[in-house]
């Protein structure tokens, strides 16, 4: 059996493609860099970390940006007649005054490792833009037409236009040529297909909260029109047949279904297997309750599906619900690993699984000054939108330990270094080491962010005598998340109170969403941007 999430942790949007026996899936990344993770597995059932897509940030310059912007929604698919993949993705740049203000591109490349084209600009009229090869040489690319002017149904329809691969740019002007097949609203993330001479047309509808679904039509000619699924949704975590058009906002936690564990499933890419079983990749969140808060984001899970004889797609089941064990397929089982939970800094290229807020981590990260370590140059503060030396990885468990073994040598208030729990900007825990120069000597202290307000713990300051190396650690059980220092590697004291793991959150952020939890090392020289910190390991396991 499969478990679900097969992806757990901020993984996603999730898109599918098949090349032969291999199936790579691209998720979304927003903020970070570098962006667009791509997946591979054999199975359906193991997958390994293959590349990250978006490691150019000459090309892709995501400074500035507020949590939740950045890259949104890639397609990745395979053309086998050009034996090419291709990977369209949008920079959400604004959503002020809701005007969504976005640019989408499109690279390709042999292998999904790289390297990839040099961006192609494409339009900037919605999001969720995604690209279908026609079976006859044609491609078409279709998106969300976000709609901002009064007295038309918003967030806007779906609109499709040919794109020319020789000339690299799309024809004409937008044809819309859905609304959706159901009345819930909020549609979005659009995948053309073909099957037995019909067009599919696969969306998200309900918004991507906890009335979030998946949904089809067909059709036999690309521009439509199209029937919608007489189902309605073909898988949700909440049925039920309520009239939202008229509701655009997102999250609607009032449709929380508390029969399901995967909350929030919808935004769907499906695929078929060689033998001819099709399984579908949607994303969905597991939710602190009652106050819904999702630390660990949107994560990716999987559904197996079937063809109706009158050619519609179904769970196997045949309920819309998602469920948190699916049967495998009849595949080979091939059993790829996912990143290493221990890293001890020995190569001298950074690992797949590291990840910077807006920046490359390459730019303040140096793997060869002090062989066996890594050393991070420090610049802003965590609570930066710029240059931030934040390397971090995913947090894939509410049940996680995070340790780090680190050297470093603050001569003033403003140098700082340790580790962090990070949801966004605005919403963190860090244990750092930094200077006290009431006490003329280094010290830890724990700093609480939370939705930009800073919460210090004077009374749980620790005073750092000892020279040398020290250790640090924080465990998460659950919304119980707590910090702790060492002098040994062995023995280990607590700092500071409990600390509510529920606060890192899509739904408590103020400032962002869409997003997850990460792990990280983080140094910051708000003086000269100068100042280096020594990490000889990294380790964050699942407990």
């Amino acid at each position: 059996m499969i478990h679900n999430p097969v992806l757990p942790g901020f993984n996603p949007d999730p898109c599918i493609c098949r090349k032969g026996s291999d199936f790579y899936l691209a998720v979304s990344s927003f903020e970070w860099f570098p962006g667009v993770p791509v997946y591979h597995s054999k199975d359906l059932k193991h997958w390994e970390l293959y590349a990250n897509a978006l490691t150019d940030p000459h090309t892709v310059d995501l400074r500035g940006l507020p949590s939740a912007k950045g890259i949104w929604a890639p397609c990745l698919t395979y053309c086998r007649e050009d034996d090419l993949f291709y990977l369209v993705y949008g920079i959400m740049h604004s959503m002020n005054a809701r005007y969504f203000d976005i640019s989408n591109y499109l690279i390709t490349a042999r292998d999904p490792a790289g390297p990839w084209s040099e961006p192609v600009y494409l339009h900037s009229m919605g999001f969720d833009a995604s690209l279908f090869h026609d079976d006859d040489g044609r491609k078409y690319l279709a998106a969300l037409e976000w709609e901002t002017r009064e007295g038309h149904e918003k967030p806007g329809p779906i609109s499709i236009m040919e794109y020319d691969p020789v000339l690299k740019k799309v024809i004409g002007f937008p044809r819309r040529i859905w609304r959706g097949a159901t009345d819930r609203g909020c549609i979005e993330a659009p995948h053309l297909t073909k099957r037995n001479g019909f067009y599919y047309i696969m969306c998200a509808e309900g918004g991507t909260g906890y009335y979030h679904s998946v949904t089809m039509g067909r059709s036999r000619n690309v521009f439509g029109p199209y029937e919608p699924d007489p189902m309605g949704p073909l898988l949700t975590s909440s049925p039920g047949d309520f009239n939202e058009r008229s509701d655009w906002d997102h999250l609607k936690p009032r449709y929380y279904n508390p029969e399901v564990t995967l909350q929030k499933a919808g935004h769907g890419s499906y695929v078929d297997l060689p033998g001819g079983e099709t399984y579908l990749l949607f994303h969905c969140s597991r939710p602190f309750t009652p106050e819904l808060r999702c630390t660990l984001g949107r994560e990716t899970a999987i559904a197996r599906m079937r063809w109706t004889k009158d050619g519609w797609l179904r769970t196997e089941s045949g309920s819309p619900l998602p469920d948190e064990w699916v049967r495998e397929s009849a595949l080979p089982e091939t059993d790829l690993q996912g990143p290493p939970a221990f890293d001890d800094f020995d190569s001298d290229t950074l690992g797949l699984m590291y990840y910077a807020p807006r920046i490359d981590p390459k730019s303040f990260t140096d793997l060869t000054s002090r062989p066996g370590w890594i050393r991070l140059k420090g610049q802003e503060s965590g609570a930066s939108l710029h240059q931030v030396s934040i390397l971090a990885r995913k947090l894939t468990s509410l049940h996680a330990a995070a340790t780090v073994k680190m050297e470093f040598d603050p001569v003033c208030w403003q140098h700082s270094a340790g580790l962090i729990l990070y949801y966004d900007n605005m919403n963190f825990f860090y244990l750092g080491k930094t200077f006290s120069e009431e006490l003329g000597q280094p010290m830890l202290q724990l700093l609480r962010l939370e939705n930009g307000t800073r919460y210090e713990y004077p009374d749980h300051i620790v005073p750092l005598r000892e020279q040398g190396p020290v250790w640090l650690r924080f465990t998460v059980e659950g919304r119980d998340t707590r910090f702790y220092y060492s002098f040994d590697g062995e023995t280990y004291f607590p700092v500071g109170p409990s600390l509510d793991t529920s606060l890192l959150s899509d739904e408590y952020s103020d400032y962002g969403e869409f997003t997850g939890t990460f792990a990280g090392i983080t140094c910051a020289d708000r003086l000269l941007h100068e100042k280096t910190a020594d990490f000889d390991f990294f380790e964050l396991k699942n407990t």
